[in-house]
């Protein structure tokens, strides 16, 4: 029953029915989380409070005051503060820590009624591409169990995917929404940078990280993110921009539009054979509706990752230097004097991804190396953003795949940690520039691995964005 509702208006539509209940909702997605628990999506299901929130609801639908999400039952990635509620970045370093106040995200998906059914696994401070990188351990894909789900937001890719809840809400550092969802055949919005709060939102770094939901329909996409955007007190780089209400100019039918793809998403031997052949489809399908669909080359693309990671690197040094065994965070036994309980409590409660991204942190931010690496990587970004911008000022949209392979095994060892951190070559772009983006389903490959195209548009395009999703999915 739950995998069969692709929106949230076949939920109400029901509901008004007679035909099902929030809490009978709830009820299925529990039994689904509790039969799919070897997928290892949740690091703590709220089972008994869900159900309670679901009579709430039911409650107030029946009286007529029920919010925009109502009938919505969603999970919250476990980097995500709710009041009273565990959080842990899925590290040991915050093991059995309670969040003392809610995220603006969490207090303004709760106002319209979603009901939340629980906290999902991710890689560790959201530091992953696999979600493996987790002191919970690693989720498996629900298409193909032997293989990752994507990450950060693993867990909660894979939550919607096998029906344990309708929809999540994940983040986007690098790409750590739009990826998952590209593996697990969703969709992944990144909104523009400066839209949603990060207040609450436990931190990598704090220049990218942005909050976007995986959903299985792009009117849910939508609803959700104009009900978590807009200017909060609490976050300063929030742009005072008006969020637009998608369901009120939703289309079906677009003017003809003028999109550029990278060549290099073709050309480049390291891009999978299916993923270049459905690049190619999907040209060809634009091309054939009346769109300009022009290859275009980025000069810049070889230095698009490593400006990311030494950029998101640097940030996360300074960001995880709280967690000390001092201030907060696990203490080790070991720990006998400040030296060995600084020493002591970061080495036993990071894992390692962590630790090897704290150190590169520290080292290009050392005295030295910060004007060779940080300061240099800061000037990158900004001409990759001004490159960027001026293709969007020629074109609506670029179009290029969301990773350059589908979800690869569990398991699968790199000697060289860089081979992986390429896998990010398509999804930092927009990281770095603070584009909104989003990643769509694009069918399966010959193995039944999922595929996803990504759309990247203008800075606070999102309205675009969705509208021509929307389209795009009927291609």
């Amino acid at each position: 029953m739950t995998n069969s509702y692709t929106s949230l208006s076949q939920i109400k539509s029901d509901i008004a029915a007679g035909g099902i209940t929030v809490e009978k909702l709830v009820k299925g997605y529990l039994n689904k989380i509790s039969a799919n628990a070897h997928l290892n999506a949740f690091n703590e299901v709220f089972d008994n409070e869900a159900l309670a929130s679901a009579k709430k609801v039911d409650s107030r639908i029946q009286d007529g005051t029920a919010g925009k999400l109502a009938g919505m039952v969603i999970a919250i990635k476990d980097n995500i503060c709710y009041k009273g509620h565990k959080v842990t970045a899925s590290s040991k370093i915050l093991e059995n820590f309670t969040s003392v106040y809610s995220s603006t995200i969490v207090e303004r998906l709760l106002a319209q009624d979603a009901v939340i059914i629980g906290r999902c696994n991710c890689d560790e401070f959201a530091m992953g591409a696999s979600n493996e990188n987790s002191f919970f351990g690693p989720v498996k894909n629900y298409s193909d169990e032997s293989r990752v789900p994507g990450g950060s937001s693993g867990g909660s890719a894979v939550a919607v995917q096998a029906g344990m809840c309708h929809a999540a809400i994940g983040t986007d550092t690098g790409g750590s929404v739009r990826q998952p969802a590209s593996f697990c055949g969703l969709i992944g919005l990144k909104p523009t940078y400066g839209r949603i709060s990060r207040h609450g939102i436990i931190a990598y770094a704090s220049s990218f990280d942005q909050v976007g939901p995986i959903t299985r329909s792009i009117e849910d996409a939508a609803l959700l993110y104009e009900v978590m955007a807009g200017p909060d007190e609490y976050d300063s780089t929030l742009a005072n921009v008006e969020v637009e209400s998608y369901n009120s100019k939703a289309k079906t039918t677009v003017s003809p539009k003028k999109i550029a793809y990278l060549q290099e998403a073709i050309s480049s031997p390291g891009v999978n054979g299916e993923v270049k052949n459905n690049l190619v489809d999907y040209i060809e399908k634009l091309r054939a509706e009346g769109h300009t669909v022009k290859p275009i080359a980025f000069e810049l693309l070889d230095y698009l990752v490593p400006a990311y990671y030494i950029l998101a690197m640097a940030e996360a040094s300074s960001n995880l230097s709280r967690y000390d065994g001092v201030h907060m965070g696990y203490r080790s036994p070991a720990a006998v004097d400040p030296v060995s309980t600084y020493k002591n409590s970061r080495s036993e409660g990071f894992g390692k991804e962590v630790k090897r991204r704290i150190m590169l942190g520290t080292f290009v931010l050392s005295a030295g190396y910060y004007d060779a690496y940080f300061a240099k990587a800061q000037k990158v970004r900004r001409m990759i953003r001004e490159k960027t911008d001026a293709i969007l000022k020629e074109y609506d949209f670029i179009l290029i795949p969301t990773a350059p392979e589908p979800a690869f095994a569990i398991g699968k060892v790199e000697k060289d940690p860089v081979v992986t951190y390429l896998a990010d070559i398509f999804t930092v772009q927009a990281s770095l520039t603070g584009a909104p983006a989003i990643s769509l389903p694009t069918g399966n490959n010959s193995k039944g691995l999922p595929l996803g195209l990504q759309l990247l548009t203008r800075h606070f395009g999102e309205q675009e964005l969705l509208n021509f999703s929307k389209y795009f999915l009927e291609l």
